[in-house]
């Protein structure tokens, strides 16, 4: 039966992971639950004062605006830009750390969300299997009950319409993590470019 579930995910959209890995991650993509802040940031370790910093009303504010997706990361450079006219290092940092703080959690819902999405096309593959079966049973009967076998059809026709449906979603399902990670990394780089201006 496993061999039939992996088909079944195989031949409707991006391919399962390979064996030894997270049963419940569904993507290419290697799973990664959390970043630090380490791996996206060149600039000065935070200290006790950067934390501080981070919670600087201003500072929140403008990490709200910059982590938003929807905001070009022209404007947003142009944005880093305008705090750098008037901040230190350890403000610079701060902003990095306020950013890193508002994305990190959300990504990591996010991967959460994903497993428990890779769960249930897992339940719902198993059962399409279950669905074939019986209505396999249903039809090799001495006398076939043709009302119970065209209900049984609907309704496997119905869970694999889903299934691939949700399997097509995948894909862009599987990037969004990669593509909070891509942008927490370049606003780091565009507020280390100016760390001692």
């Amino acid at each position: 039966m496993k061999r039939i579930l992996f088909a079944l995910m195989i031949a409707a959209g991006p391919a399962w992971p390979a064996s030894g890995t997270d049963p419940d991650w569904p993507c290419i993509q290697r799973k990664q639950p959390h970043l630090s802040l380490g791996q996206v940031w060149t600039g000065p370790v935070p200290d006790q004062r950067v934390a501080e910093l981070a919670h600087d009303p201003r500072i929140e504010a403008l990490a709200a605006r910059l982590e938003q997706r929807r905001l070009p990361l022209e404007e947003a450079e142009a944005m880093i830009a305008d705090f750098a006219a008037g901040a230190d290092d350890a403000h610079l940092t701060a902003l990095m750390v306020a950013i890193f703080d508002k994305i990190e959690p959300d990504r990591t819902a996010l991967i959460d969300g994903i497993a428990r999405y890779g769960r249930s096309q897992v339940a719902m593959a198993r059962r399409i299997e279950e669905r074939r079966a019986a209505m396999a049973e249903l039809e090799s009967a001495a006398e076939p009950d043709f009302d119970a076998i065209d209900a049984a059809e609907e309704a496997l026709d119905w869970d694999q319409r889903v299934f691939t449906e949700r399997q097509q979603s995948l894909t862009y399902v599987c990037e969004t993590p990669v593509i909070l990670e891509q942008r927490v990394f370049a606003l780091g780089r565009a507020i280390a470019e100016h760390l001692g201006d």
